[in-house]
């Protein structure tokens, strides 16, 4: 029998839909199941690219005698992470507070009333490492809750009132300035792995946000061991195995500390914020590097993820057949040196192999290799590389493809929105505007939809049911504002500051604090609240960067003085844990710079809006277009003339403003940091 799962857009809980679990989806009803039968819930949450998910699911949810027993003794509840990131954030601090550590596949047993009483994450099918069975996981629970029930209730009690307990402590009053500023460089600096680029040890995430945070650094001091840092960490991510040597694209995380092995599955939110880096890395120092990998991963965006609606999926599965049809990871993307002589012929297959660091004994699973540019082959031929690449590309293509997680999550959508509009035009890429400009149709006409509210996910054009959360508000703003700025369009300019009114009204608490759903979202046992960036800006810094970029094109104070409120976390947490605050560190750089406003009177993608554009001080926000329409589109061009006929740019920051200049030589040095 088909489950409850078939009705949903999640792709990773339609591939539970056929399980012989009687799954439910995260509901009202699920817990009024639970309370009439007077049984625990097993909460089960991962997502669909997720390896030990796969795993957990063939070894267990696809077992008759376990979903049997677990459909006897439990109302079994399954959740997408990436639909309803408040509730895996909810109960994952529970988690981690209980057993140290979290991960997914998270397990988790509640109460009918949604309290928490015992944990887990992968339970293996058998005991194995001191670790009981998933079996004796569930025997347990349910004699504990069937003879034990005063204890359980104790328990569960006791974790919830600990989790409200846990106020945040945010910076009290007052924004980062130099001095916490100062002390984060030093924090990463310390953290900073001098060999091989990147900071702390293994696995080893592509720090896209510090990164960020750098080059904004580097742009208003001159600090060049920050640009160094920045430089070599992306130097060394593009020319290590965590970047499809291929086909364009970074994978999630390294394995090690080298960038050799990646965990294979590709994220659309880690591509489209290394695509941003990589395209202000070459704003920084015109390095042809940086250019390449900027195009070459919005290259990989639009072909790999990009949907028939124009928005952009999820993710792509690390897991893909084998030779063999063995469901394995990494199997689309590894090389044997047979494998390369059966493609190339011999001559080509040992260039090849010392060019991308293919070896008989393999960099990765049974004598394959990663392809990564060890750099130690001397100068090469550019021509004979492209060959190369190109043929083993299209005897790739032929290999079974990994699995492709569809929806569309509206936060990861405005991070590439903003990646792509840059990256378009720095490099004359109008294709890649345009592709951003549909994805941010999608998300107006089918996020937004009917209901002016955002909807966090959507599937082949269908909204979801979930209610988008901060980050999706902050993103997806950013991602309008940088449209905006591209485009000259102050339509996106609107839409944005129509989500950040939402972000005054419905997210925001005292002294600036930011809640991560809404007031009137469905309350969990915890309202979420997390201010630290991991794989993406939290919705905190997110919308913290939005508001004070808001502000600067409509000297709005409200949006102002929320964004300040908002930084006063990064005051807390920059100088302690700047590995974990990056894009706060990158919005407090903004906001020590002004940040800058830019008005050009005069054509859109002519020179001096290009030239505004590619200015490098923190968080500029740049308002082109002329003619008597354009100050209603944007505030910013109200009242800014062209000087004597010509396209005419005007500086202001803090109230001041620079003499206006025709001259783009004369802009850029007003933008250079």
């Amino acid at each position: 029998m088909a489950n409850r799962l078939a009705q949903t857009t999640s792709p990773y809980l339609l591939q539970h839909a056929d399980n012989p679990v009687d799954w439910w989806p995260w509901s009202p009803e699920a817990f009024e199941e639970a309370r009439k039968r007077d049984v625990p819930v097993l909460l089960s949450v991962g997502y669909a690219s997720c390896h030990w998910c796969h795993v957990m699911a063939h070894e267990s949810f696809e077992d008759d005698d376990t979903a049997a027993y677990l459909n006897a003794h439990f109302v079994p509840v399954k959740v997408d992470r990436e639909e309803r990131p408040d509730v895996d954030a909810v109960y994952m601090e529970a988690v981690q507070a209980a057993t140290g550590h979290g991960g997914w596949p998270m397990t988790v047993f509640l109460t009918p009333d949604a309290e928490p009483f015992y944990f887990g994450t992968y339970f293996p099918p058998e005991p194995r490492h001191g670790s009981p069975s998933f079996q004796q996981v569930l025997e347990g629970v349910a004699t504990a809750w069937t003879d034990r029930r005063e204890e359980v209730a104790e328990v569960a009690g006791r974790i919830v009132a600990d989790l409200a307990g846990r106020s945040l402590v945010h910076g009290g009053d007052g924004v980062p300035g130099e001095s916490e500023v100062a002390q984060a460089l030093l924090g990463l600096t310390r953290e900073y792995d001098e060999q091989h680029g990147g900071f702390g040890g293994a696995p080893k995430f592509p720090p896209a946000m510090a990164v960020e945070f750098l080059l904004r650094h580097y742009a208003r001091t001159g600090a060049e061991g920050a640009l160094q840092m920045a430089a070599d960490t992306c130097a060394a991510m593009a020319r290590g195995g965590i970047y499809d040597q291929l086909g364009g694209g970074f994978a999630r995380y390294s394995v090690d500390r080298e960038w050799i092995v990646p965990h294979f599955e590709k994220m659309l939110y880690d591509n489209a914020l290394l695509c941003r880096v990589y395209a202000h890395l070459w704003r920084a120092t015109g390095s042809d590097e940086a250019r390449r990998i900027a195009l070459e991963t919005a290259d990989f965006m639009v072909r790999e993820l990009r949907t028939a609606e124009g928005g952009f999926a999820s993710a792509l599965d690390a897991d893909s057949e084998d030779a063999e049809g063995r469901h394995v990871e990494g199997a689309y993307y590894v090389w044997t040196p047979e494998q390369l002589r059966e493609v190339l012929g011999e001559d080509d297959a040992a260039f090849a192999a010392a060019y991308f660091g293919v070896t008989e004994e393999g960099t990765f699973e049974e004598g394959a290799s990663v392809l990564r540019l060890p750099g130690d082959t001397g100068p090469v031929d550019a021509a004979r590389v492209a060959g190369v690449r190109a043929r083993l590309l299209a005897a790739r293509d032929e290999r079974p493809h990994p699995g492709r997680d569809d929806k569309v999550v509206a936060a990861w959508n405005g991070l590439a929105i903003a990646a792509l509009a840059e990256t378009g035009a720095y490099f004359d890429r109008p294709d890649l505007v345009e592709r951003a400009t549909e994805a941010a149709d999608l998300l107006v006409r089918v996020h937004l939809g009917e209901v002016a509210r955002l909807t966090r996910t959507s599937k082949d054009g269908r909204a979801g049911d979930n209610a988008g959360v901060l980050e999706d508000y902050g993103d997806v703003a950013e991602g309008f504002l940088a449209l905006a700025a591209v485009t000259g369009e102050g339509a996106w300019l609107e839409f944005a500051g129509f989500l950040l009114d939402i972000v005054l009204e419905q997210f925001t608490g005292q002294g600036g604090q930011l809640y991560d759903t809404a007031h009137d979202a469905e309350q969990l046992i915890r309202r979420p609240q997390d201010p630290t960036d991991s794989a993406t800006p939290s919705g905190w810094t997110a919308a913290a960067g939005a508001l004070l970029s808001y502000a600067a094109y409509t000297g709005s104070e409200a949006h102002r003085t929320a964004a300040e409120g908002a930084l006063g976390v990064v005051k807390a947490l920059g100088p302690r844990v700047p590995r974990f605050v990056g894009w706060g560190l990158a919005v407090a750089e903004a906001l020590l710079d002004g940040p800058r406003e830019v008005a050009v009177a005069g054509s859109v993608g002519g020179e001096l809006h290009r030239t505004a554009l590619l200015g490098r001080a923190p968080g500029a926000v740049v308002a082109a277009g002329e003619g008597p329409g354009a100050g209603a589109e944007f505030p910013l061009l109200v009242d800014r003339p062209l000087v004597g006929g010509e396209p005419t740019a005007y500086v202001c920051r803090h109230f001041v403003c620079d003499a206006p200049t025709t001259d783009a030589g004369e802009l850029a040095g007003k933008l250079g940091g």
